[in-house]
């Protein structure tokens, strides 16, 4: 039996008790309560076909239980999203905070590739509220703005030099924040989380304010002799707060930006996540009377880079009062925890090579927020329990291809593209590669502008180059489409296209239409 019994306050929210005996109940103060007991047997019951009799409360220890996932500059499927929010739920993981590029209606001329749609991102919401997952998005901001800058000049800042910057906004002009403001609009029509994730991180990356005088003349102006350019930056912070406040959202940013003299505080509420050791400790910031998150670089996985080390922090009995730089005694103003996935290096490794990475790490953010940081004896044992739960009911394994290693003919249904024979094989990361059987060369895309080592351009050459096992941009994802099959790049995440003349070119499949293949085994 599974119930709703308001009256049961001291679980709180989120909270459940589960009674296992002649029957199994479970209830909970509140629907997400009750949902989250129901995982909890889904979990026993994978582990055996058995319940072991007895009664247990369970209650997070933390409130917020997070993923951060940058899909900015380049796009990740949405399946591999909805897989994502699946096993977060299954695991009691309640915030998926997502930095992303939506395709804009307001500004088409930002609507470079790595954007999602409106309607992907409204489906991946609507997945999200059923699982009880919130879907809390991100536009970095001031800096790191170039997918939106790119063609707005004369929202860039310039240096004393004249030298724009494409990633950084100018903080000084009232067309710039009137900007940023439509960007927080059309998102809300996406998303109707109550936070609002500004970024804040980062401005000054690789410079100086030194470089441009006129944002401390900014400062001065609006906040006396005594102000320096990081009052101006703040100022940023705080109008963004206010108006993400009149929305109905609370704001959220980094840490790394409050550094730096400044007179103009940060405007209390503000949830910071931490994740660098900066001047400003953790335990000032909640003095400050700041919510925070952990956010910390030791739990950041990086495609091609850098990876969390979770044996460690498991035998460190790492938890969310483990902050970067300061080990806090309380968890009185800490808000949770959560893992990022980053795409420094875009090609790096591919989204199923990353989920293979990630499965433990993610399991282990999951415990230390919401029960004891070190559940089982050894580590080993953690991941051997980690392993036998398993994924969610619903959860796609992404790494099938449909169709056996082998010689074949690669057919475009339009009849516009000649004939190709290939050997295809399975790469083991679930992907395949396509060799040419006249040539011995491997189909990639290499061609045009770099975005994270990336080629992102939609409209350039699909071509044939020297095969290396280890280029990931050589690896394509075979997807069933009616009359036969779609090739994806397992990289940039366009879709192989054909022109009228019969060339190949990648674009995003909202752009031109992907072509339909049929494969003849020779």
């Amino acid at each position: 039996m599974i119930d709703v019994d308001r009256a049961r306050t001291p679980l709180g929210a989120e909270g459940y008790e589960l009674r296992a005996g002649a029957r199994l109940e479970i209830t909970g103060a509140r629907e997400r309560g009750a949902f989250y007991g129901t995982r909890t047997l889904l979990q026993l019951l994978a582990q055996g076909d058995r319940v072991p009799a007895g009664r247990t409360v369970d209650v997070p220890r933390y409130k917020e239980r997070g993923v951060g996932v940058c899909a900015c500059y380049i796009n990740i499927s949405t399946p591999w999203l909805e897989n994502l929010v699946r096993d977060m739920a299954y695991r009691k993981q309640n915030q998926l905070l997502l930095e992303l590029k939506v395709k804009s209606d307001r500004h088409p001329e930002a609507n470079s590739w790595g954007y999602y749609t409106k309607s992907e991102m409204k489906r991946l919401v609507a997945l999200g509220e059923r699982y009880h997952v919130t879907i809390i998005p991100e536009i970095n901001s001031p800096g790191h703005l170039d997918p939106w800058l790119e063609k707005r000049p004369d929202l860039q800042l310039t240096d004393s030099e004249g030298t724009p910057q494409p990633s950084r906004l100018d903080i000084t002009k009232d067309a710039a924040f009137d900007y940023y403001k439509s960007l927080v609009d059309e998102y809300a029509e996406v998303f109707p989380a109550t936070s609002w994730h500004m970024g804040a991180d980062e401005y000054m990356l690789g410079s100086d304010f030194a470089k441009y005088p006129h944002i401390l003349e900014y400062a001065k102006k609006k906040y006396g002799e005594h102000a320096t350019p990081q009052d101006a930056f703040i100022d940023f912070v705080n109008r963004v707060h206010a108006y993400a406040a009149d929305q109905g959202k609370r704001l959220r940013i980094w840490n790394d930006g409050l550094t730096g003299a400044h007179t103009v505080p940060v405007a209390p509420g503000t949830t910071v996540e931490h994740w660098l050791d900066v001047r400003t400790r953790p335990s000032e910031l909640i003095a400050q009377g700041h919510p925070l998150m952990n956010a910390a670089y030791s739990l950041y996985l990086v495609r091609g880079g850098f990876h969390t080390d979770t044996a460690k922090l498991y035998d460190q009995r790492w938890d969310p009062r483990s902050f970067e730089g300061e080990k806090l005694a309380s968890r009185d103003g800490i808000t949770g925890a959560k893992i990022s996935l980053w795409p420094d290096n875009g090609r790096g490794e591919t989204e199923n090579e990353v989920a293979a990475t990630a499965a433990v790490p993610l399991a282990h953010i999951a415990q230390v927020t919401w029960g004891s940081a070190h559940p089982n004896p050894t580590y080993t044992a953690f991941t051997e329990r980690a392993a036998s739960v398993g994924h969610a009911p619903g959860w796609r394994d992404l790494t099938k291809v449909p169709v056996a290693d082998g010689t074949y003919t690669l057919r475009d249904t339009r009849g516009r593209a000649v004939p190709l024979g290939v050997e295809l094989k399975r790469t083991a990361d679930g992907y395949v590669t396509l060799r040419t059987t006249t040539g011995g060369k491997c189909l990639e895309t290499r061609s045009g502008r770099l975005t994270l080592n990336v080629p992102l351009q939609p409209g350039t050459a699909v071509t044939q180059e020297t095969c290396a096992a280890a280029n990931t941009l050589q690896r394509w994802e075979l997807t069933r489409q009616a009359g036969g099959f779609r090739l994806t790049n397992a990289i940039t995440r366009m879709a192989a296209h054909v022109t009228a003349g019969g060339r190949l070119l990648q674009y995003p499949a909202d752009q031109q239409r992907p072509a339909v293949w049929t494969l003849t085994a020779s």
